[in-house]
């Protein structure tokens, strides 16, 4: 079974093209999100941390990005 998921990733070339900018960034965030998902999957983190540790690989992924 897989699991679903909460939000559908935002597909730009099928929003208005004045919002398309917008669902862009937005997709960006939600794949940076599933990545730090992942990694906490695979490094098995437990669920009172996975919060935590999501937060900390977001401010990393954005760091890196501003880099």
């Amino acid at each position: 079974m897989t699991p679903a998921l909460a939000q559908k990733l935002v597909d730009p070339s099928h929003v208005a093209p004045e919002y398309r900018e917008a669902a862009e960034k937005r997709r960006a965030e939600q794949l940076r999100q599933l990545e730090c998902a992942r990694k906490a999957d695979a490094d098995k983190v437990m669920p009172r941390e996975r919060t935590s540790y999501l937060l900390h690989c977001l401010e990393m992924a954005a760091s890196a990005k501003a880099d």
